[in-house]
């Protein structure tokens, strides 16, 4: 595959989309290894106060704490290691970046700065407002822990760990993780916020893999979290947004063994977008959880439309599945895959890319005409339109902090920018975003997380909002964490 493609252009071309909090698959050498610890433990550090501290951090203090690099506005290298994933938020400047390469450095972070200045913990930079880059604020890198360690039917995989490292190691064991599918989005942002992905409908989210957590929380403790440990600090790990409760420094998930896949392509022609979407809508509740399935409408008067997606199984399987959509393609490709080329084949460039986005969730189907129409005024614009279903279903919408366990589909909202057009781009997005709200797709995936979605709090979390509100009250009642957009 040729990696100079922007990632969109090879998707669009594929009739594909990025899904999860954007992932996918690559390979590269592992990270240092993930370390292992008691399930509350503290760095060498004095205990936290309930009262705010006051001035500013001692920068030169908590640089000769830290294993790794602190980097200041001042030192060389800055405008490289501030950087987010997008282009657009290049502008934004961290007072300081924290290259944490064990969980100490994390805790030594938190007690240094929290409470002074704005924190922020980066994994892969893919925060779709910036919020991982705070003005004035210490960004807490993570990139530094990104071991991949598989033990059995389980994975230890460090914050830091990119997604594209993540498959090449879980392949080289014959081991499986539903997740994303771009390479360079890190574990941690894609986890807490859910973790959709072209294996969701037969393996559910990322986060419903999850066995426990390792996390830093605003008083400074080193706690692993799961179901018999701050079982509600776990809840809300699970689907709760990154960067609400405090730094997650590594998480263990359970694995299945590595499947054969079936991936798939149907173009279908120009003017088609309504009938297509309208099919898809009816077809994807009725076919099998081993089919994952998105589509994929570009604005512009064409009507471009495209469907895509992935079978856990033969190409007969795949096939039989098909049979069920009701609009014929222009063209038709298949593919069976080994786990590792199937993730790879999902995986665009791993450049940078500049754009605008948003999200809304279709939990009853949305008229075709609407979609298309909505589309059609914006030429260059996406609407990506990912399955759901199937096992994600079958948890109960309150079990964990991911709400959307019923919905038929998350739709993301997809426009290029630059930093000329970026205002423009924003309005067009935010007009579509409303024009699908009033067609009935009212919720939002929190991955896609976008400050100008007017009802975000409920469009993110519904009924588990109030919950949330009140573990990260319960464990960060100062607002250590506290953002624009935080639960």
């Amino acid at each position: 595959m040729n990696m100079t493609l922007g990632r969109r252009t090879f998707l669009r071309a594929a009739g594909l989309t990025a899904v999860g909090a954007v992932a996918a698959a690559c390979t590269a050498k592992p990270g240092p290894s993930v370390p292992q610890t008691s399930p509350t433990t503290r760095a060498s550090v004095p205990p936290s106060t309930s009262s705010k501290p006051s001035g500013p951090p001692d920068w030169n203090a908590l640089r000769g704490k830290l294993s790794g690099d602190l980097v200041l506005p001042s030192d060389g290298g800055f405008a490289t290691a501030k950087r987010a994933f997008n282009p657009l938020f290049d502008g934004h400047n961290p007072a300081a970046v924290a290259k944490c390469a064990k969980p100490e450095d994390v805790q030594a972070c938190v007690e240094a700065a929290g409470g002074r200045v704005p924190l922020a913990a980066r994994s892969g930079g893919h925060s779709y407002a910036g919020y991982s880059a705070p003005d004035g604020g210490l960004v807490i890198d993570v990139g530094g822990m990104a071991g991949v360690d598989v033990q059995g039917d389980q994975v230890v995989i460090g914050a830091g760990a990119k997604l594209g490292d993540v498959y090449s190691e879980l392949a080289k064991a014959g081991r499986c993780l539903p997740a994303g599918s771009c390479p360079t989005v890190g574990i941690a942002g894609l986890a807490l916020g859910g973790g959709i992905g072209v294996l969701t409908r037969k393996y559910g989210l990322t986060c419903d893999r999850l066995q426990s957590a390792q996390i830093v929380t605003p008083d400074g403790k080193l706690r692993t979290v799961s179901a018999q440990a701050d079982d509600d600090l776990f809840w809300a790990l699970r689907g709760g947004g990154g960067g609400n409760f405090g730094v997650v420094t590594s998480f263990t998930f359970t694995t299945v063994e590595a499947p054969t896949i079936t991936v798939f392509s149907l173009k279908f022609p120009s003017g088609s977008a309504s009938d297509v979407v309208d099919a898809w809508q009816r077809w994807l509740p009725s076919a099998p959880p081993e089919l994952w399935s998105n589509c994929v409408v570009s604005g512009g008067p064409s009507g471009a439309c495209r469907v895509g997606g992935a079978f856990v199984g033969s190409s007969a399987g795949l096939t039989s599945a098909l049979n069920g959509f009701s609009v014929t393609p222009s063209s038709r490709t298949m593919k069976t895959l080994g786990y590792g080329a199937a993730m790879n084949y999902f995986s665009g460039s791993s450049e940078r890319q500049t754009f605008v986005a948003s999200s809304r969730i279709i939990t009853d189907p949305v008229d075709g005409g609407k979609i298309a129409d909505l589309a059609s005024g914006h030429k260059g614009m996406d609407l990506l339109i990912d399955g759901l279903g199937g096992t994600v279903s079958e948890i109960a919408p309150t079990a964990t902090a991911f709400p959307h366990r019923k919905a038929l589909a998350s739709i993301q909202v997809y426009a290029p920018a630059t930093a000329s057009s970026q205002d423009t781009a924003r309005k067009s997005v935010s007009t579509v975003v409303a024009g699908l709200a009033d067609a009935g797709a009212r919720g939002g995936y929190v991955n896609y997380i976008d400050p100008d979605l007017p009802d975000w709090k409920s469009a993110y979390y519904g009924d588990n909002a109030a919950r949330l509100g009140q573990v990260a009250k319960k464990y960060d009642p100062n607002g250590v964490f506290k953002f624009a957009q935080s639960a």
